[in-house]
């Protein structure tokens, strides 16, 4: 495993990590504190030091699993979790640091722990940038120990950049794969140079670029890939990365060809991101631990030659761009 700076935390972190939205089990279903366990623990032997999670994953479920095994185990990792998507309706107005300030203890006292090392704002209304009190308030927490770092994950790249203009964000998360390549154009940069960690999510378009989802495949009725792909329950852009189905498995069909089929698609796509030098971590999931240990082997795969890269470029600009560029 190697290891990159995670912005001005200064921490240094597993280039590739995890995350765990479906770290239960899979997106459906019964949350799985056996699967959970294995899938962890996989981490942590395999070099991974970054865990990713939020209070809403599974109803806290995700995070209770997380708290446990860092706990049990010997290695240092670090821990991050989000808070403010419990708010309902997900308003600017929702958002009080009195509100926030309770759910960043109630995941203390989820995971069981005395400090969270990141803790995020998960994926705010707009308005809230604006709102700098908001942002203060994670500066009390950081004096009273409760947390050492904070940060936002966001949907769009504007918001991106208006998150640089705060401080004390630490790390940015965002979406950032094959088929959204945007925030490699108009925020990396500025976030290198206000040494602020990117996390990157959702590499794999909701397991799109795995490259084993094609027309006949079905999801579990509570699989946000059934129920969310025009945004029916949260931003469209979060499952499949906004894009249409029929139309992205088009275009894998053209990465399999430029690669070669059969091709680690879900291999080449998670390298993909690492070639840009800004990310600081990429937090693919798993469902199983088999899924972890491919991830951290893609990390070691030959680099993608620049007309490879270029060629996956070319691929989003005929498919996704005129639609996918102007959204997030």
């Amino acid at each position: 495993m190697k290891y990159r700076k995670l912005g001005k935390t200064g921490l240094n972190v597993s280039e590739v990590s995890l995350g765990t939205w479906q770290v239960g089990g899979g997106w459906g279903g019964s949350f799985d504190d056996k699967v959970a366990s294995g899938i962890i623990h996989e981490a942590i032997d395999q070099g991974i030091n970054f865990i990713d999670t939020a209070d809403v994953y599974d109803a806290g479920m995700s995070e209770a699993a997380v708290g446990k095994i860092i706990r049990e185990r010997k290695e240092e990792v670090f821990v991050a979790t989000k808070c403010g998507r419990q708010i309902q309706p997900h308003v600017s107005e929702g958002y009080t640091p009195k509100v926030l300030r309770g759910y960043v203890e109630g995941s203390l006292r989820n995971m069981n722990l005395d400090t969270i090392d990141l803790i995020q704002l998960h994926c705010p209304p707009t308005e809230v940038y604006h709102r700098p009190e908001i942002f203060g308030l994670f500066e009390d927490l950081k004096k009273e120990g409760k947390i050492k770092n904070m940060g936002v994950s966001v949907e769009k790249v504007d918001e991106a950049l208006l998150a640089l203009d705060y401080q004390n964000v630490t790390t940015v998360q965002v979406i950032f794969n094959m088929f959204r390549p945007k925030p490699s154009e108009e925020f990396f940069g500025q976030a290198r140079s206000k040494d602020c960690g990117i996390i990157v999510r959702v590499p794999l378009a909701s397991g799109l670029l795995s490259g084993k989802i094609d027309g006949d495949t079905t999801f579990h009725p509570e699989d946000h890939r059934n129920f969310n792909r025009n945004g029916e329950a949260f931003d469209k852009g979060e499952t499949f990365s906004g894009i249409n189905l029929d139309r992205g498995i088009e275009a894998v069909s053209e990465l399999k060809q430029l690669f070669g089929d059969p091709a680690p698609l879900a291999a080449l796509a998670i390298r993909w991101v690492l070639m840009f030098e800004e990310v600081s971590t990429v937090i693919p999931g798993a469902s199983k631990p088999e899924q972890v240990m491919a991830n951290v082997k893609a990390a070691s795969i030959a680099p993608l030659t620049n007309e490879e890269m270029a060629a996956v470029r070319d691929i989003y600009d005929k498919y996704f761009k005129a639609e996918i560029h102007p959204q997030w």
